[in-house]
């Protein structure tokens, strides 16, 4: 906000807490532990197999890079190892960004009779 913008601060500050009102879901209570305990879940798996197979590009001793290129040979595939490092640390990386975004989806659902977040309460900070 400028100063020749024309908006007061009480119109700045009810015109941003409604856009943020939108972008919470509010859900009964059931429905909100049950999105917040798996969207925890999946975003703490995901993360973990995601660093897992970055671990597996980076590493050629790993576990995992050995099981994607025994079961690649069992299947009379042959590939270079580059390629399937890299490979791995694409699908490493998307699995990761995965897990974040659901997350983020994951924390845009809130309970009947929660408060607000600090952010969008209309109390000053000063």
């Amino acid at each position: 906000m400028t100063d020749g913008d024309g908006t007061t601060g009480a119109e700045s500050t009810q015109r941003d807490g409604t856009e943020r009102g939108r972008r919470d879901v509010v859900v009964p209570m059931r429905l909100y532990k049950t999105v917040t305990v798996f969207s925890t879940l999946i975003a703490v798996v995901s993360v973990v197999f995601g660093f897992m197979l970055l671990d597996a590009a980076t590493l050629n001793v790993s576990f995992l890079g050995s099981i994607v290129t025994g079961g690649l040979s069992v299947l009379g595939v042959s590939i270079a190892d580059g390629v399937v490092s890299t490979a791995l640390a694409i699908v490493g990386l998307a699995v990761i960004g995965f897990g974040a975004g659901v997350y983020t989806l994951g924390t845009r659902f809130r309970a009947r009779g929660m408060g607000k977040s600090q952010e969008d309460s209309d109390e000053d900070s000063e």
